[in-house]
């Protein structure tokens, strides 16, 4: 069994920061990507950022310069630094990690719970 638990969500007036974290845990071979996505009421979920194992990034254009994504492999942990944040940015936040369980021939996408995260404008 794998799980992913976030935590760091919360209430930030616009132009503030917030940390968000997600570790995994459960029976863990290998991790790949890692990655952030939110969604917002009446919106689809859309991807905010990912890391691969080698923790080359990727973000969507309405983050890029505000928002960092990083790893702790050993750790088996992602993160997602928001600054700059906007009333936009509004969303519940999920993280997302491609993970091998012990004695899978091949990786599955799991889930985290969802965080909220509200800016006030």
């Amino acid at each position: 069994q794998v799980q992913l638990v976030e935590s760091g969500g919360g209430l930030v007036q616009a132009g503030g920061s917030l940390r968000l974290s997600c570790a995994a845990s459960g029976s863990i071979s290998s991790i790949n990507v890692m990655g952030w996505y939110r969604q917002a009421p009446g919106k689809q979920r859309e991807l905010v950022a990912i890391i691969s194992s080698g923790s080359n990034t990727n973000y969507a254009d309405s983050v890029k310069g505000r928002f960092t994504i990083s790893r702790d492999n050993a750790k088996n942990t992602v993160y997602l630094q928001m600054n700059s944040l906007k009333p936009e940015d509004t969303a519940v936040y999920y993280c997302a990690a491609d993970i091998r369980r012990i004695g899978a021939r091949l990786p599955s996408r799991y889930w985290g719970q969802g965080t909220q995260v509200t800016v006030s404008s």
